[in-house]
Parts: C-alpha cells; sequence; structure tokens
C-alpha cells in the first residue's frame, strides 16, 4: 500500500491526514500553536511554530499508523492565504507574519483605494482590504523599515515550511491571486501593483500550479521530520480550496458552507464575479472558479466566547438550545476583525444589544450562535445578488459544522439542506491532491468519489425559518444604526 500525506496550517493548529490509495483516512494528528495580539486589530505568528507543528503533526501520525516513511508516496500542504513571510538573503524570518484577520493597514488600504483602485480591480478582481498581502506588506514598509530594508525573498505560509522541506522557492497560482500582487488575466506577478512595494519581482516565488512536483524531502528535513529523504513534494495551494475539493464541490453549481475560523459560502463557477463583497479564487481543476462571501469571525466567535467566559463547546451548546429562537431579544454581531461580506469594513465591531437583567450565559451563547448565522445569510443574499447559479443543497464544513445545533440553526436561517461529508476538512483535501499529482488517482473527481461519502443531511424547519427572518431584520436594523459610531461618527 501506498500513503498520501497532506497538512494544513490553519488559524490556530495544524492537522496532518494520512490517506491509504484506497481511500481510507489511516490516521491524523493536529497541533496547537497561538496567534499572538500584540495590539488592537493586530494579528501576527511564528513561521517557526508551523514548522514544529508539522515536525509534531508527522511523527504523529507515523506513531498511530505504524506505517514506514518509505510507504509515504507524496506530501502536500495547504494554508490560510494572504499570510506572507518576509525573509533576508538566506529565507531567515525577519518578523512573525501578519496573519489574514489583522486590521492594521486600513492605512494603506485607504492609500491603495484611491491611487490604485481601478488596476486592483482589473488584476485581482477584488477590492483592496486589510486581509490582503500587498496592504500587509506596504504596513511593514511604511512602519518598519530597518525590517523592509532586510527583505529579500517573500514566501506565504504553506510555502515557507515547504521550503524548510525541499528547499524551493515556489507558490501557486490560487496563493498567488490570494497575495493582490498578482494579475489574473496575465497569470503573472503584477509589475504596477510590486511597484506599489518598489518591490523587484524576483523577490516573490516562481508560480506553478498546486499538483506541480516541486521538490524532495532533504536529508536534513528528513532527519528534522522523520519522513523519508527523496519523498515526492508538490505544491499544494490554499486551505479553502482543499477544503472546497474535500467536500466534493467539483462540478459547477456545487456550494460549500463552513464555519471554521472564518466563515465562507463558495459556489463552484465557470467564470469569476468580480464584486466588492465576493472573493474569486481559481479551483484546481481547470477553467473553474470558486468565488465566495466570507464572514471574518464565524467558528472564531464562539471560540473568543468560549475562552472568556469558560465552559467547553458541549456545554455551551447545551445552554444554547434551552433558550427559544431570538435569544429572547439578545443581539450579537459577530464583528470581532470588522467584516468582510456585504460591509467589506474593517472599523466594525462585535457587540451584543437589548440586554435585559433576564438574559443568562444561555441566552448569550445562543446570541453568538445566532450571530454567526445572521452574518451568514448576509453572506447567501450577496450571493443572491449576483445571481451565480447553484444547487439547493451546500455541503457543510468547518468546525462549526459538528454541532447538531448550530448545523440546524444555520439551515433554519438559510432554508438551505445542508450536507454532511465523512471528511471534509483541507488537510483531507491535500493528501488527495497528492494522489491526483503522482496519479494514483485519475481526476479529482474520481478522487472524492473513492475517498469521501455522504454521512447525513439537515434539512430547514419553514415554521424556523420565518421567526429567524424577523431575528434578521433587527439583527440589519442595529447593524446600521451602530456602523457610523464604529466609522468614528461621534
Amino acid at each position: 500500500m501506498r500513503y498520501l500525506l497532506g497538512i494544513d496550517f490553519g488559524g490556530g493548529a495544524s492537522k496532518a491526514t494520512l490517506l491509504c490509495e484506497d481511500g481510507r483516512i489511516t490516521a491524523t494528528h493536529t497541533t496547537e500553536y497561538p496567534t499572538a495580539y500584540p495590539q488592537p486589530g493586530y494579528a501576527e505568528q511564528d513561521p517557526q511554530d508551523w514548522v514544529k507543528a508539522t515536525c509534531a503533526n508527522i511523527a504523529g501520525v507515523l506513531e498511530k499508523s505504524g506505517i514506514a516513511p518509505d510507504e509515504i508516496a507524496a506530501v502536500s500542504l495547504d494554508a490560510a492565504t494572504h499570510t506572507a513571510v518576509i525573509l533576508d538573503e538566506d529565507f531567515n524570518v525577519i518578523r512573525p507574519a501578519i496573519y489574514w484577520t489583522d486590521t492594521r493597514s486600513k492605512a494603506q488600504v485607504q492609500y491603495l483605494k484611491e491611487n490604485f483602485g481601478e488596476v486592483i480591480e482589473r488584476e485581482v478582481l477584488h477590492k483592496a482590504d486589510t486581509i490582503w498581502s500587498l496592504p500587509e506588506l506596504l504596513w511593514i514598509k511604511e512602519n518598519e523599515p530597518e525590517n523592509w530594508a532586510k527583505t529579500r525573498k517573500i514566501l506565504f505560509a504553506k510555502d515557507f515550511v515547504r521550503h524548510q522541506l525541499t528547499g524551493d522557492y515556489v507558490t501557486d497560482f490560487i496563493e498567488a491571486e490570494g497575495s493582490m500582487m498578482f494579475d489574473i488575466n496575465t497569470m503573472q506577478w503584477s509589475k504596477t501593483l510590486c511597484d506599489v512595494l518598489e518591490l523587484d519581482v524576483n523577490m516573490l516565488p516562481k508560480i506553478v500550479k498546486p499538483t506541480d512536483i516541486v521538490g524532495k524531502i532533504t536529508p536534513a528535513a528528513a532527519k528534522l521530520t522523520g519522513l523519508c529523504a527523496g519523498t515526492p513534494v508538490l505544491c499544494g495551494t490554499t486551505d479553502t480550496v482543499m477544503e472546497v475539493f474535500a467536500s466534493g464541490a467539483v462540478a459547477k453549481g456545487q456550494m460549500t458552507l463552513k464555519l471554521a475560523t472564518a466563515g465562507r459560502i463558495c459556489v463552484v463557477t465557470d467564470k469569476p464575479y468580480p464584486d466588492t463583497h465576493l472573493i474569486n479564487y481559481s479551483h484546481v481543476i481547470d477553467g473553474l472558479f470558486y468565488p465566495g462571501t466570507a464572514t471574518k469571525s464565524c467558528a472564531a466567535s464562539y471560540r473568543w466566547f468560549r475562552d472568556t467566559f469558560g465552559e467547553d463547546y458541549a456545554e455551551l451548546d447545551k445552554l444554547a438550545a434551552s433558550v427559544p429562537i431570538g435569544a429572547e431579544g439578545l443581539v450579537f454581531h459577530p464583528y470581532l476583525n470588522g467584516e468582510l461580506t456585504p460591509y467589506a469594513n474593517p472599523n466594525l465591531c462585535a457587540d451584543f444589544t437589548f440586554v435585559r437583567a433576564s438574559h443568562t450565559k444561555a441566552h448569550f451563547a445562543r446570541a453568538v450562535l445566532e450571530g454567526v448565522a445572521m452574518s451568514m445569510l448576509d453572506c447567501m443574499k450577496a450571493l443572491a445578488s449576483k445571481q451565480i447559479p447553484h444547487e439547493d443543497s451546500a455541503v457543510i464544513i468547518g468546525g462549526g459544522g459538528k454541532s447538531p445545533l448550530w448545523r440546524q440553526m444555520v439551515s433554519d436561517a438559510l432554508s438551505l439542506k445542508l450536507v454532511e461529508m465523512k471528511h471534509t476538512d483541507s488537510s483531507f483535501g491535500s493528501a488527495m491532491l497528492a494522489g491526483v499529482a503522482i496519479g494514483i488517482f485519475e481526476s479529482p473527481a474520481q478522487a472524492v468519489k473513492k475517498c469521501n461519502q455522504i454521512i447525513s443531511e439537515t434539512h430547514p424547519n419553514a415554521e424556523n425559518t420565518e421567526k429567524y427572518a424577523a431575528v434578521f431584520k433587527k439583527y440589519k436594523a442595529v447593524q446600521k444604526a451602530l456602523e457610523p459610531l464604529y466609522n468614528g461618527e461621534y
């Protein structure tokens, strides 16, 4: 038997999945790492933590599976996009990586909108926002000139880790699309946008396909990780497209709904849909895209509530389930780090409103879950406004989707059937992609058919959908009233 190793780097942890060529998951292992918040609105991660997590995860799957390292036929990595790592000539990390939830680059975003707005819309198919690499790097250039002066190489999260394994210096075109320095029309780095940073294009990695084999495990990396020297490593790609692929969304009209650190609703299409409120990326399948909406703090909101006020998720779900729809008037907006769809406003803040003395911890837990569901409804309505063809169901992905209470809540709020697949995480998608790259699977569709299956369906309750419509009306009214305050208009 041959095995395929996929490793993902998420918002708070890395997960490795060891997949057998017969379609069975043989072992998984997860290692957490911290995100630093040195100032309000800042979010940073230490790239060396990703490397340490990689080593721990590889050791974990090898121990759990009992296989020999030389039975692993290929390795693929994925990570959240936008996360640039600045390096010196010898690939040493100069400073922590600014994570995509960071909002410090507001001034740089405004500068880009005013001076390069048309170029960005034409070449990137988006509008400038704090999530993108370009404004993050511009912030470093303007605020940390001593660090910028040392910068000779720029990589992205999964590419930095892969460089430690193989010594390569490449990225894939989907990752490049998330940098705001890539021209999707020419499929090359944009000289105009790189010039904003006075950045030599040669400081950026070569662009390849996600399935390209870009190197092999070096002897040094073999000693560090326990893998076999010479094991092929493909470029890999971003976490969201790997989740889309893992979930089985490989044909036009198929849709995914993600309840993870961030929330996403993505539809597979045969063309991009440029719009302020949509994020357009290429699929790993030629000719397909997966434009999507985004909620910045989805499961991150529930995690924040858990970490701040205590209890575990199971107990919080139990408390939330004891409260009726609408949390007896309590409303929550999940804007812990600003919001994307449909506001594209980093100034927005999370809030609880209509608080009464009768409200308990159970009400607040319910309000957080409902607030995220309302944000996902905002996303769904943004998709509907573009009239993008899609099926009448979506595969639910992400850790939040494991909660039956939250699944039903979102299904009811959006009046959408949610399909739960046996496997949907991005490390599983990366393992399948490795199999496609080396020919173990004939195609992405064949890989999904062989390795995955439906395990449940959640159907919307029409009566509950009406109740959530009333909650949404209130949710929108509060957002509209508070936005001027968050923008400093007081």
